[in-house]
């Protein structure tokens, strides 16, 4: 067991403090004269088409199912106002940090390593290296638009970095159609250990991990977000990220555990955890559920093949992604749902909804359904106009 105090809110619970806290809200507004809630600028043809996106269906819209509200502090406190959520979200952040293990410091103040450059259509292409890790270089591609000023840009993650720019599978390019429309793109990928099976990154190694290896590849990505807001060009305040499927896990908990990214973008990766579906499968040992080798068989969890590690602790102990979900508040994300995140999840995102509701904002938890786990060309371009939104001011 992780921690035998922290106590399990139920939906029950979640009613109860929506229930005060509308209550608080409507108050403090009678007291201002103000609206309760900010409203984005909801103008121009970009918000019309992406607009849907933020609406639960009806059916789903008030139910939260029996996920713990990120609004109940762990010794049972309700969160009442903003200056509560600021302790809850910090109360959070450290509980996981400690559950998937503290992060090295982080490598502020480097720089990129050009290693080759070439123009492609209207884009300059370079390929290049930076620390990633303590002792750990990483390869990719920064795509880099024509056109002076600063510019948004968006790192996007995957199994290597070419499918994003445009040498892989068939949507699955984020980098290369981002810089068509005008973003600087790094372009990352784990390479060498996808080529070995062992998907993510380890520390200090692979065989004596000590920080859970999901991760380590936000960590990753958070030095990538330091050394991309270095790099020339680039607007700092501006940079978001993005994957699909294994990218999309990795895209999640770096948006969700470091809070520099202004939005991300997650492509069905299983935005909660899920034992009835293979692909959902925090449960491995690259995941959350490392544990030295040999690695149990890869699947679906069952008695001769268990869960091991971190992960049965955190089923046991009530945990779910819900409460990570919430440190994105208030910035916004958009969930790219397919097979391994249907509709049905909004159940988990109406408890974001609910914390940037208690901050005044809406607006800022998204999601949009295909049938199948492959991205394609409608779900693709709902990503582009989301990033074109929230990260190009007046595009409307």
């Amino acid at each position: 067991m992780l921690h035998d105090s922290i106590l399990l809110g139920t939906f029950d619970d979640m009613r109860t403090v929506l229930s005060f806290i509308g209550c608080l809200l409507l108050l403090s507004c009678c007291i201002r004269g103000t609206q309760p809630r900010e409203n984005a600028d909801t103008s121009g043809d970009i918000w019309n088409s992406i607009s849907p996106y933020f609406n639960p269906p009806d059916n789903l819209r008030d139910s939260f199912a029996d996920f713990r509200s990120p609004l109940i502090f762990y010794d049972g406190t309700p969160v009442v106002n903003s200056g509560d959520w600021g302790a809850r979200r910090q109360e959070i952040l450290d509980q996981w940090h400690e559950m998937l293990g503290p992060w090295p410091d982080l490598i502020t103040g480097q720089q990129l390593e050009f290693l080759d450059t070439r123009k492609i259509e209207d884009f300059t292409q370079h390929k290049v290296r930076f620390f990633w890790m303590p002792g750990e270089t990483t390869e990719g591609y920064l795509l880099v638009p024509e056109g002076k000023g600063l510019k948004p840009a968006v790192v996007t993650v995957y199994y290597e970095p070419e499918t994003a720019i445009g040498a892989g599978q068939p949507f699955r390019d984020y980098a290369y159609q981002l810089v068509k429309r005008g973003f600087i793109t790094l372009s990352l990928g784990t390479t060498a250990a996808t080529e070995s099976k062992t998907y993510a990154l380890y520390y200090p190694s692979l065989d004596q991990a000590r920080v859970q290896p999901l991760s380590m590849l936000a960590y990753a990505a958070a030095n990538a977000w330091h050394v991309l807001a270095g790099t020339g060009g680039v607007d700092s305040t501006r940079i978001g990220i993005a994957g699909h499927s294994f990218g999309g896990k990795w895209a999640m908990f770096a948006s969700c555990l470091f809070e520099k990214f202004a939005c991300a973008v997650w492509s069905d990766p299983g935005i909660v955890f899920d034992e009835t579906r293979s692909a959902v499968n925090y449960w491995e040992p690259w995941y959350l559920g490392y544990h030295p080798r040999p690695w149990r068989d890869r699947g679906v969890i069952t008695e001769e093949n268990p869960a091991r590690g971190l992960y049965p602790e955190l089923r046991q102990d009530g945990f779910d992604l819900t409460d990570l979900h919430a440190l994105m508040a208030p910035r916004p994300f958009l969930v790219s749902g397919g097979s391994e995140d249907p509709p049905e999840r909004w159940k988990a995102l109406n408890h974001t909804i609910a914390v940037n509701h208690l901050l005044g904002y809406e607006n800022r938890v998204a999601m949009s359904n295909r049938p199948e786990h492959a991205p394609d060309i409608e779900s693709n371009e709902i990503v582009y106009r989301f990033f074109e939104y929230f990260l190009k001011p007046g595009v409307n």
